[in-house]
Parts: C-alpha cells; sequence; structure tokens
C-alpha cells in the first residue's frame, strides 16, 4: 500500500511540527494543531487499510474513548493535568501490553508466524514492548497515586530494594530469551506479571519533589513501548510516533535531571533521593518566629519598589489566581516598577506547568523567565512576591544535606531586598520539608487563598 506509505509519512511531519511547536508558548497552539492532524491522517489511513474487515468494534472504542476524552478534556482543571498525565501513561503502556498478547495469540492475523512458530524477530520486539509497556503502566499508575495525594508523597525505601530491582531486570532479560527459545504462553504472562511489580518497586522509592521528572521518563517509556508493538504490526506510523514520544521524553528527562542536579541514570534504574528519605521530618511543627503581614502591606511595599519579580508556583494554580495576579502586575507597571516572572523548570509538579497558566492570563512572554535567566537578578531586586510556590524556593537545596531537595537548584529568592511569601499556611511543601524561607528576617508571610489575598492587594493598589 504505497498511498497508505505517503499518508503516514505525512502524519510524521505534522508530529514533528507539532513536537516544534509545542517548545514554545507563542507557537504552542499551532503545534497542538500539527499534531491534531497528524493524528486524524493516521486513524483515517489505519481505517481505510484493506485488512481492516470489520469496523463495529472500531467505531464502538473510537466513540467511547472519544466520549471519555471530552468529558475529561472539557472537566479537568489545570491543577490536576500532571496527574493525568501519569493517567494516559499508564493507558498507552497497558495497551502496549494488550496489543502485544493479541499477537501472541493470533500471530496469523499479523503476519508473524503461527502460534508456535513466531518469527524470532517478533517475539524480541513483542517481549521488550510488553515489558516496557507494563513497567509503564504500574510506574504511572504510583506516580498519579502520588500526585493526586492517594499515595503518600515521601520515598517509600527498604532495605534491599535495589538488588531487587535489579534482580527482577535480569529475571525479565531471562524470561524475554526463554521466550524467544519456547514461546510458551506462561512465560509471556510471567513477563508481564514481573514488569508489572517492577514498575512498582521503581516508582514507589521515588520522592514528590522528584516527580516531574519521573512523568516526563514514564511519558518516554509509553513511546518506546508503542514503538516495539509498532515494529509487531508492521506499522509505520505507530514506530515514528513511538519513537518521537520516547526520544523527545529521555531528552526532556535528561535536561530536567541537569537541571536539578539529578543523575539520569538514578532515574531510569529507580529510587533516587530514597537514601534521605523522611531525614528532615514533616516540616509543619517549626515554632521559630515568623513575620507576617496583610494585603496593605504587600501593596505598600512593592508600589514603592523599582522591581519586582513573581514567583508562581502550585499553590497559584489551585487558586486560578494567574488573572487577578496578571491585573496586579499591571497596576504595578503603571506605577512604573518592573516587574517579571521567574519560572522553576518544576514549578506546579511539570514541566510548563506555570507557562501555561501565565499564557491563559495574557501574560507577556517576554516578561516570563527561566532559572538560569532571572536567577542572578533577586539580589537586586526590591521585592519577590512568591505566590504558592515551597520547595523551588527554599534555601535548605544548598545547604541541608539530609533533605529530600539536597542539591535541586532553585530560585534564589532569599537574596531579594524583601520576600513577601503568600501561602494559606506554614505547612511543608510537596517534598514534606519546612521550608527555612519562611524564617529570614527579610521574609513577611502573608496567609490567606492566593486569589482572595491577590484580590486585596489590587483593591489596595487601586486605592
Amino acid at each position: 500500500m504505497e498511498w497508505a506509505g505517503y499518508a503516514y509519512l505525512v502524519a510524521a511531519v505534522c508530529f514533528i511540527l507539532a513536537l516544534r511547536g509545542l517548545s514554545h508558548p507563542e507557537t504552542a497552539r499551532v503545534g497542538n494543531r500539527f499534531g491534531i492532524v497528524g493524528m486524524a491522517i493516521a486513524i483515517l489511513t489505519t481505517l481505510a487499510m484493506p485488512n481492516v474487515l470489520s469496523y463495529e468494534w472500531i467505531i464502538l472504542g473510537i466513540v467511547v474513548g472519544g466520549a471519555i476524552g471530552t468529558f475529561i478534556a472539557r472537566k479537568i482543571e489545570m491543577t490536576a493535568l500532571p496527574q493525568l498525565v501519569a493517567a494516559f501513561h499508564s493507558l498507552v503502556g497497558l495497551a502496549a501490553v494488550f496489543v502485544a498478547a493479541a499477537a501472541f495469540y493470533a500471530p496469523e492475523e499479523y503476519n508473524i508466524g503461527t502460534a508456535g512458530q513466531i518469527a524470532i524477530g517478533s517475539l524480541i520486539e513483542m517481549g521488550l514492548g510488553t515489558a516496557i509497556g507494563a513497567v509503564t503502566f504500574t510506574g504511572s499508575l504510583v506516580a498519579f497515586g502520588k500526585l493526586q495525594g492517594i499515595v503518600g508523597s515521601k520515598p517509600l525505601s527498604f532495605v534491599g530494594q535495589h538488588p531487587l530491582n535489579a534482580g527482577l531486570g535480569i529475571l525479565l532479560v531471562a524470561l524475554i530469551i526463554a521466550l524467544c527459545v519456547t514461546q510458551a504462553p506462561w512465560i509471556f504472562w510471567a513477563i508481564v506479571l514481573v514488569a508489572f511489580a517492577l514498575g512498582f518497586l521503581l516508582i514507589l522509592p521515588i520522592g514528590g519533589a522528584d516527580m516531574p521528572v519521573v512523568v516526563s521518563m514514564l511519558n518516554s517509556y509509553s513511546g518506546w513501548a508503542a514503538a516495539g508493538i509498532g515494529f509487531t504490526l508492521a506499522n509505520t506510523a505507530l514506530i515514528v510516533t513511538g519513537a518521537l514520544v520516547g526520544a523527545s521524553g529521555a531528552i526532556l528527562s535528561y535536561i530536567m535531571c541537569k537541571g536539578m542536579n539529578r543523575s539520569i541514570f538514578n532515574v531510569i534504574l529507580g529510587g533516587f533521593g530514597g537514601e534521605v528519605a523522611g531525614a528532615s521530618g514533616d516540616g509543619g511543627d517549626d515554632d521559630r518566629p515568623v513575620k507576617s503581614g496583610g494585603p496593605e502591606d504587600a501593596a505598600y511595599m512593592m508600589k514603592n519598589s523599582d522591581s519586582v519579580i513573581i514567583v508562581p508556583g502550585y499553590g497559584m494554580a489551585v487558586a486560578q489566581a494567574q488573572h487577578t495576579l496578571r491585573e496586579m502586575a499591571d497596576l504595578l507597571k503603571a506605577e512604573g516598577v518592573t516587574v517579571r516572572y521567574a519560572i522553576h523548570p518544576v514549578a506546579g509538579r511539570m514541566p510548563g506547568h506555570m507557562n501555561v497558566l501565565l499564557a491563559e492570563a495574557d501574560v507577556p512572554y517576554d516578561e516570563v523567565m527561566e532559572l538560569e535567566e532571572i536567577n542572578g537578578d533577586f539580589s537586586s531586586t526590591d521585592v519577590a512576591f512568591v505566590i504558592g510556590a515551597n520547595d523551588v524556593t527554599n534555601p535548605a537545596a544548598k545547604t541541608d544535606k539530609a533533605s529530600p531537595i539536597y542539591g535541586m537548584p532553585i530560585l534564589d529568592v532569599e537574596n531579594a531586598g524583601q520576600v513577601l511569601f503568600l501561602k494559606r499556611s506554614m505547612a511543608s511543601g510537596y517534598a514534606g520539608v519546612q521550608n527555612e524561607l519562611f524564617f529570614r528576617d527579610n521574609t513577611t508571610m502573608l496567609f490567606g487563598d492566593a486569589k482572595q489575598m491577590v484580590e486585596k492587594i489590587v483593591k489596595s493598589l487601586k486605592g
């Protein structure tokens, strides 16, 4: 089917353009459109193939899946996007397992041989796709549970954890080899079960502060699983799409690891951050005094400044305060104050989360700065306004070797002349450690709901 090859090529080009577009907020919408067009072409091309004999189940799956996807897209809050992405990754992994099982039990339908006489190359592809898909499924479920708060965000480790993971990995390789030799059905399902267990054990020991990297890596796993099954099905679109997702996810994970001072090998093997689990305590019972203020104090301090750097975090996302924050920034700029936004690579539990929220509020892109661009400017800034960001501003990451976030680059907020820290309470951040910034002499705490507090600051600025 030569025409199908050309159609899949066009779809692949659309996917590449989609990734290119998603690399910057200004082109993200165009990138999304390219992705939609590419996926539509790939689906329609597959449906038009002559080996598709029945459309009843396919149409039913499209209708049910499309309805569920539409409902989720309309109802999902921006704050829940990280766990939604993790949940979707789990479905991709499970789909890879199901497709591999179908190919294993009905190989003649996929032109890879007959039962018990499957081509060795197909068995290798099938075994690897099944293993990676199963690891992705259970690993993504754990990531979803941690992000949703169902599972504790602290690392869950135990004695002998790494040797056990290594043993399961070796066993998985041995089972894939045995599958190629014997083609026994029980070995296929043994691969599935061992990979399921390995997925749990790889992600459970990873702390909440490192979950964004985990989600990115699981995204890569899901892509490689799809690519592996694409070889089994001899489907060019699936191979190319899976490879694009796998490669881009791996590159993003490497960039994030570098930005967070983590080892990419520890991410792949699991358990990084587990060695210091619980070392810093809950962080919620600190009785040291803090300085607190109100919206009038914050408005006066910022209005009489030359420069203000706003540091948004998950708390801003939860309160949906981005539009009110934009209004506050506009009022300050009208007073001659230079206003910029500082974004940590993992603020909001997912790369780009804060950028999307600020873009939604029409914040100018040139005012939004990444950590490397703006970190050196805090020392010459009059006021740093932190709204809902916690772990990414914690100085303990640079000084406390017992902290789960030690070594993670942070925004150097403490170097600003004055720090206004907007937070509901003194509770610890997602990593479960207290923020030392709260107790600095130049920090003023603003306790309350992020949106309501900013609204009061806006009122004071107008008054």
